[in-house]
């Protein structure tokens, strides 16, 4: 250490051109302190008490890209041994990590769909319900699965309304839930084309439920405007509100109960569920709150392999799962565009998407299609759905007088179902691809929490009627009205695309939007997503359009007759999809993932794109 010693006689007042800068400094210094005081409380984007989302205040110019369309918010990936597109992270993830140790695409979406049931309860999980459409490269053909699950046996019209003295069926309680079918669908799935079982497959879901992941953005929303239906039930404060309080944004979330229903069925397979330990304690929640679901309802449920419903346009060939679920519409709507627009001496791709005649011709033939889904629809088992019948062009020709391009109209028939979804799809080396829905209906179900095992039940009883002239009456092991629907697109008998779009209601509605994107425009799988969206409410007949669509174009409508209102993303659900694209010089490959393991690339490319208004991403490799 250096010591400083003044000389004998040496003053201790130091000179005055040194006491100047000495006071230089100390302004300086405290103007420093004063500027960081000025800085953000919530440097780093890190919540404080007063502001738990500190991003939602900031206002700033977006900046933009570099090349291809400027808005666009990212690059398609592009990959040729697979890829995964998902609404979180750490799911896509999941699925590539199953592809590259040499599982095939079903495995992934397996992967991916049990990582999405512990991190994304607010929209899916195992207390849920699953479709999905498979392209099997090895027969050369598409497949539809439906794992919807189905009423109770003791449910009747008369058990809601004598017994539990409601008018309509419940949105919230245990009695809001069927039989979960995910489980099932999952098992389906990867008996009949997977190469691995729940034990690979739903490795990465346990180790996330147990050590745990970070909440991000919007699942922080959902939870805190979720949280007052969660506290009317125990297990779900104990699962998700620690200390009875929404876990503030970024914090570390566990569940180990989840953890343990994992690692059960790990173990013993779809058995757990449907009539092990996992199906006892669903019983037991249900029955212990005036339910009457028993061990038979779900012991005896069973996944079913449908044939799709699909119709061409523009020379391609859209397929979507048929009824109980809402596809049908998509493709109703899609053909009264295909006919009905040129009749009326119009062309979609000539219009554009800033004109307001293109926005009001989508939202007339989607008012229509709409009309007859909640006209029809129901599950096929109890009810007559003339699908056929609605999805031919010459059923379309007859409604084209039904559009007047000046006025807007008022929807035939109202009806609508809100709800919370997860999508995600999938594709591997070997060629085959996959289009999965998976969901609980609303944000956090029914809101019951099934103890210990930390899994909300489903809501989707409450798209039941009780109407006894409704398609859709409740019934004993009967499906009600799905609103999750997955799409595929083909080619001349080839695969070409797998897509979806969650968000209730709004999925008939945003497919068409991203088929005529695709098709008409020639948008790519990213940008058709990164484009503003509509949705229309058939019940209010109200049309919201983002922000940016509104700005564009809302007056215009106004002045048709349209009740137009501005919205936020979060009003048009979120999609993903991967494209396909087959290199003409190579020819198709034939390896089966069951018995080779070779490490070459499908020949071709897929290039994926995944939604901005959700969490997620498409990975490839």
């Amino acid at each position: 250490m250096h010591l400083h010693t003044r000389a004998p006689g040496e003053s201790g007042r130091r000179p005055r051109r040194m006491r100047l800068a000495g006071l230089v400094t100390a302004v300086c210094v405290g103007a420093w302190v004063a500027a960081g005081l000025a800085q953000s409380r919530n440097a780093f984007g890190v919540p404080s008490a007063d502001q738990p989302t500190p991003a939602s205040d900031i206002e700033a110019a977006r900046g933009s890209r570099a090349q291809g369309w400027l808005a666009q918010g990212r690059s398609e990936v592009v990959a040729r041994h697979g890829m995964v597109a998902t609404s979180d992270p750490l799911a896509a993830e999941a699925g590539l990590e199953i592809l590259r140790n040499g599982g095939n695409a079903i495995d992934a979406a397996v992967a991916a769909g049990a990582v999405l049931d512990v991190t994304s309860q607010n929209d899916t999980g195992i207390g849920g319900d699953l479709f999905a459409l498979v392209w099997s490269a090895r027969d050369k053909k598409l497949y539809a699965l439906n794992s919807a699950g189905w009423a109770p046996a003791g449910w009747t019209r008369e058990f809601f309304t004598d017994q539990l003295g409601v008018e309509r069926v419940p949105s919230s309680g245990v009695n809001a839930a069927t039989v979960p079918g995910a489980i099932s669908g999952y098992d389906a799935l990867l008996t009949r084309f997977g190469t691995l079982t729940f034990k690979e497959t739903f490795e990465r879901a346990a180790r996330t439920a147990e050590e745990g992941w970070g909440q991000a953005e919007r699942r922080h929303r959902d939870l805190a405007g979720a949280a007052d239906r969660l506290r009317g039930d125990e297990d779900s404060v104990d699962a998700f509100l620690p200390g009875g309080e929404v876990p503030a944004l970024y914090d570390i979330i566990r569940n180990p109960g989840l953890g343990k229903a994992l690692r059960l069925l790990q173990e013993e397979g779809r058995t757990a569920f449907y009539r092990g330990a996992i199906a006892d304690a669903i019983v037991a929640k249900v029955q212990a709150n005036e339910g009457v679901m028993t061990l038979d309802d779900l012991a005896s449920f069973e996944s079913e392999w449908i044939e799709p419903v699909s119709t061409t346009y523009h020379g391609y060939d859209v397929f979507q799962l048929p009824p109980p679920g809402q596809g049908f519409a998509a493709l109703e709507m899609l053909n009264i565009l295909e006919v009905c627009v040129p009749t009326l001496g119009m062309n979609l791709a000539d219009l554009g998407p800033l004109d307001p005649m293109y926005w009001h011709l989508m939202v007339e033939a989607k008012k229509l299609a709409y009309s007859d889904l909640h006209a029809y629809n129901g599950d096929p088992k109890f009810s007559d759905v003339p699908v056929d019948e609605l999805l031919s062009k010459a059923y379309a020709a007859t409604l084209c007088d039904r559009i007047d391009p000046a006025v807007a109209s008022t929807p035939s028939l109202k009806g609508g179902l809100d709800g919370g979804t997860i999508y995600l799809t999938t594709a591997d080396r070997w060629g085959n691809m996959v289009s999965l829905i998976h969901s609980v209906f609303s944000v956090y179900g029914s809101a019951a929490t099934v103890a210990p095992y930390g899994f909300v039940l489903h809501n989707r009883a409450s798209a039941f009627s009780l109407d006894p002239a409704s398609p859709n009456v409740v019934a004993p092991r009967k499906r009600p009205f799905h609103t999750i629907i997955a799409g595929f697109v083909m080619q001349n008998g080839e695969p070409l695309m797998t897509f979806g779009n969650m968000g209730g209601s709004v999925q008939p509605e945003t497919h068409v939007q991203h088929m005529v994107n695709l098709i008409d425009h020639g948008m790519n799988v990213q940008m058709t997503t990164d484009a503003a969206r509509f949705t229309h409410s058939q019940d209010r007949n109200v049309l919201s359009l983002e922000t940016a669509l509104f700005d564009a174009v809302g007056a215009a409508l106004g002045a048709k007759g349209h009740e137009v209102r501005a919205v936020d993303g979060g009003a048009v659900g979120g999609y993903q999809g991967i494209l396909f694209t087959r290199d003409p010089t190579l020819p198709a490959p034939t390896f089966d993932p069951r018995s080779v393991t070779e490490d070459l690339p499908v020949n071709g490319i897929y290039r994926g794109g995944s939604d901005h208004r959700k969490d997620g991403q498409a990975v490839g490799w």
